[in-house]
């Protein structure tokens, strides 16, 4: 093993021994347990992301010492911590200390992971906090004092040890551990090949293999940019070598990654953070998001059709070479174990150490696919940097969470964006959009969704939506947000891989995911999609929408059954798609109506331009 290895490898031993000694032994105390996980989290971050230059690295060392006198001090403080008096019993100097040096190792771990955005935010609410009294009108509170920062900082379930940090320690660190695991045992290159296979022969077969192979292999890493990293490297340069331009390449990459987040078993942080949020269990969230995330990739499928008829791409079925997928089926066989447990009611954390325990054997009793030391080593540190980049800015995001609801916040943003909604649902829903991709263009899904949570979703309950449509509402778009320019993550990942340009790949990229924005209106209005309700109007509302979604992406793309050059009718496309997913009857009947006629129009001209191309011809010879 390489000596830069070493540390990191030694520090993801002992994450991975302690997160599995409070799963199979003993649980401990969250203001223990969730200390002790961050403190990992930030060596781990520091040793990966360094200060600069070998000259500067000392800084990094001075860090590392400094996280270790954090967590000595939490080992020693957590009985103590366990049993006091919130906001009545007294804060000590060292309380102070421990807490002013944990959330300036927080902060500069959160511009090494995510960049200023996330920073902003917390600085701006820890500004919030200090400088209360002194902002004007409805933002006016009455502040906090050093004492009672801190309590809600460090010394309790709240703030940066709040739920969102719990979630990452409890659930979402196993989940990342077994897609770490299960992408070396081969899994992963697995449903990449499944993707490949089953569209090799379609038109547009090596788009169509990435919106497949990414969805699946999504489904258990949880990860947008880990999905690009993983299967663009196969999909984007067999899309540039069918005809696809390094842009058009890298924007169907990041889209169908994007879409991961969306698809369980495995959704991301975001999910259990939302379990948690409603008191449900995981399985209620997981029921509700797949026809959503069926749809979702339903909808990139068909942007990718229509753009592959449109620039007529066929894909030589040579260039796609794999192994072959029968005798290598029995490495699902993990996936099959988590979706089982997860299914028949067992906790998270029982089947996800279940799951790996059936990926170790399966490792070991292969020969042809057999987890080597190297493969292990692998494992352990690419799955403990990724579980060290979530929590994070969980853990950032805690802080804000905490600052808006003790000061009042939350409750009054909601109400705001009642009285700008004008107390109506669809205006309150445009409302909450902007203000999610707003969001999620500074923050990282999980930061994005756990601040809309409080923020946002509060205001759709009050207005009568289901908390569960109000909260899938607010996740979904934080997700999207993530391929949203400027600040688009997955996006430029995707477009450094095919070496393409940043903005126009965003903004391409971009255009590709509109016709799914219309899904989560339709989760709010209808949420039978979600599986809550009658089959027969589950399927009604599913066909209704994907009616939309072809409108949509025929507006967007310019491409119905031919080429649409006049704006208008692709503005008229776009009109059309939204009277579709309208909940009024009339509305969707008479935007169905309106995009049968424009069909039937286009498919006219069609055969009038081709019957004028063949007299031409004739008249040619």
């Amino acid at each position: 093993m390489p000596k830069n290895r070493i540390f990191p490898f030694i520090l993801g031993v002992g994450l991975i021994a302690f997160q599995l000694y409070m799963a199979l032994v003993k649980p401990l105390h969250p203001l223990l347990a969730r200390p002790i996980h961050l403190c990992f989290a930030l060596a781990i971050t520091f040793f990966y992301r360094p200060f600069g230059e070998k000259s500067k690295r000392y800084v990094d060392v001075v860090l590392q010492l400094l996280i270790a006198a954090c967590a000595v001090y939490f080992v020693v403080a957590a009985p103590r911590l366990a049993v006091r008096y919130p906001y009545v019993d007294d804060v000590l100097l060292i309380d102070k200390a421990a807490m002013i040096v944990l959330t300036l190792l927080l902060l500069e771990a959160v511009r090494r992971v995510v960049g200023g955005g996330l920073l902003g935010v917390v600085l701006a609410f820890l500004a919030y906090a200090a400088f209360g009294p002194y902002f004007p009108g409805w933002l006016r509170f009455g502040g906090t004092s050093l004492d009672y920062f801190t309590e809600l900082a460090t010394m309790t379930d709240q703030g940066i040890f709040g739920l969102p940090l719990g979630v990452s320690v409890n659930e979402v660190f196993y989940f990342v551990l077994f897609g770490a695991l299960f992408n070396v045992s081969g899994g992963g290159r697995l449903f990449i090949d499944l993707g490949l296979r089953t569209t090799r022969k379609a038109l547009g077969g090596a788009a169509k293999a990435s919106v497949v192979g990414s969805g699946l292999f999504g489904m258990i890493s949880g990860s947008a940019v880990a999905n690009v990293v993983t299967t663009g490297v196969f999909t984007i340069p067999l899309m540039k070598k069918s005809g696809y331009s390094p842009e058009e390449a890298a924007s169907v990459e990041a889209v169908a990654s994007t879409g991961g987040q969306l698809a369980p078993p495995i959704m991301g942080a975001a999910a259990f953070i939302m379990a948690e949020i409603l008191g449900a269990r995981y399985l209620h969230v997981v029921k509700a998001a797949i026809i959503p995330a069926l749809l979702y990739y339903i909808s990139a499928y068909v942007v990718v059709h229509l753009l592959s008829r449109q620039k007529n791409i066929k894909v030589d079925p040579s260039l796609i070479d794999t192994e072959p997928i029968l005798p290598r089926l029995y490495l699902l066989i993990p996936a099959l174990v988590l979706v089982y447990f997860i299914v028949r009611g067992y906790s998270l954390v029982y089947s996800a150490t279940r799951s790996l325990a059936a990926i170790l054997i399966i490792g070991l009793l292969s020969k042809k696919h057999r987890i080597t030391w190297s493969a292990l080593v692998e494992a352990v540190l690419s799955g403990t940097k990724e579980a060290a980049g979530v929590a994070i800015p969980i853990a950032a995001s805690g802080i804000v969470i905490g600052v808006a609801i003790q000061s009042g916040l939350a409750t009054k943003v909601s109400g705001l964006l009642m009285s700008m909604g004008a107390g109506q649902l669809l205006s309150s829903l445009a409302v909450i959009l902007a203000g999610c991709v707003i969001l999620g263009m500074a923050l990282p899904t999980v930061a994005a969704y756990s601040v809309g949570s409080i923020l946002f979703a509060p205001s759709l309950v009050r207005l009568g939506v289901m908390p569960m449509a109000a909260h899938m509402f607010v996740f979904y778009f934080s997700i999207l947000a993530q391929i949203t320019p400027p600040v688009c993550v997955a996006t430029f990942a995707a477009a450094g891989l095919a070496q393409a340009n940043y903005w126009k790949t965003g903004l391409k990229a971009f255009s590709y995911a509109v016709p799914s924005f219309l899904i989560p209106f339709v989760m709010v209005y209808q949420p039978e999609i979600m599986l809550m309700g009658s089959i027969y109007k589950t399927l009604l509302y599913c066909a209704i929408l994907l009616v939309g979604v072809y409108a949509m992406a025929a507006g967007t793309t310019g491409f119905l059954v031919r080429p649409i050059k006049s704006t208008a009718m692709r503005v008229v496309l776009v009109v059309l798609a939204v009277a579709i997913i309208l909940p009024e009857p009339l509305s969707s009947i008479g935007g169905i109506i309106g995009f049968a006629l424009v069909w039937m129009y286009e498919s006219r001209q069609s055969r009038l331009a081709k019957t004028s191309d063949v007299v031409a011809a004739s008249s040619g010879r």
